[in-house]
């Protein structure tokens, strides 16, 4: 298997991968692992002191706990297997203050969090609007955590398709199946069709070619894929990857022993 990253986003939250000679199985695992495995940090438990805003206490604690929040996964703990069992430590809990008073925008950048590494990723996202003498009030704990438990814990948006394939065959209508495709994937030359090889890479396999002209065929490969990863901000797409492989390899060898 040869892995190779063909493009990143200027914040390189977004990257795109061609994984070659793999397989649906293994790429499909590695989505499923990343978006249900690797833990992330994220408030779980709310107490409210005061809450006089247009937002009921369920309803708020619920935008809390989707603020994506900076990972040290090298600090933290989960709760199940800190030494404190769950009980509530430093190893394994942030802990995390808010008092506002209206009028004003309670933002992300508001919370009062005792490890200033754990800070909102996007700080100017909005909490809540309060409006003359409103006020919230509230203690929080966030607490690493991961995706099968709840979608507030996983690290990103991640998928894959298989990497383009196409036959064109005796096509009688090049031109109309040129134009058909919205990502210029074909080219025209003195009536002959053929791919763009430069622009392969963008086809999406939507197969609207196939629809002008049944002589066409796109598949994607079973063993050469495109692989996503769209970070929220609480990982760097690397650790994500990485940290997700390790789970991999470790429930292999668990289930080698086990064997």
């Amino acid at each position: 298997m040869n892995i190779t990253r063909i493009s990143k986003s200027k914040d390189g939250l977004k990257q795109k991968f061609l994984v070659k000679e793999s397989s649906p199985a293994f790429v499909n695992a590695l989505r499923r692992t990343i978006l249900a495995y690797v833990p992330t940090l994220a408030i779980e438990d709310v107490e409210f002191h005061k809450n006089s805003s247009a937002l009921y206490d369920e309803v708020l604690a619920h935008r809390l706990g989707l603020i994506p929040l900076k990972t040290d996964l090298e600090t933290y703990e989960l709760p199940s297997e800190c030494s404190c069992k769950g009980e509530g430590c430093a190893k394994c809990q942030v802990k995390i203050k808010l008092s506002k008073v209206g009028p004003c925008t309670v933002y992300a950048e508001d919370l009062k969090i005792s490890d200033p590494k754990a800070k909102p990723v996007y700080p100017k996202m909005p909490i809540v609007k309060l409006l003359e003498n409103q006020e919230v009030t509230f203690e929080a704990i966030a607490q690493l955590g991961r995706g099968k438990q709840h979608s507030k814990w996983t690290p990103g948006h991640v998928y894959y398709q298989g990497y383009p394939e196409i036959d064109i065959g005796n096509c009688p209508n090049p031109e109309e199946v040129k134009d058909a495709c919205p990502k210029n994937v074909f080219s025209l030359t003195k009536g002959k069709l053929s791919v763009n090889k430069s622009n392969l890479e963008n086809c999406d396999l939507c197969k609207a070619c196939t629809s002008v002209c049944e002589e066409v065929k796109v598949k994607g490969s079973d063993k050469d894929f495109f692989f996503w990863v769209e970070s929220w901000g609480q990982l760097p797409v690397k650790e994500i990857l990485s940290t997700a492989l390790d789970y991999l390899e470790g429930l292999g060898k668990d289930f080698e022993k086990s064997l």
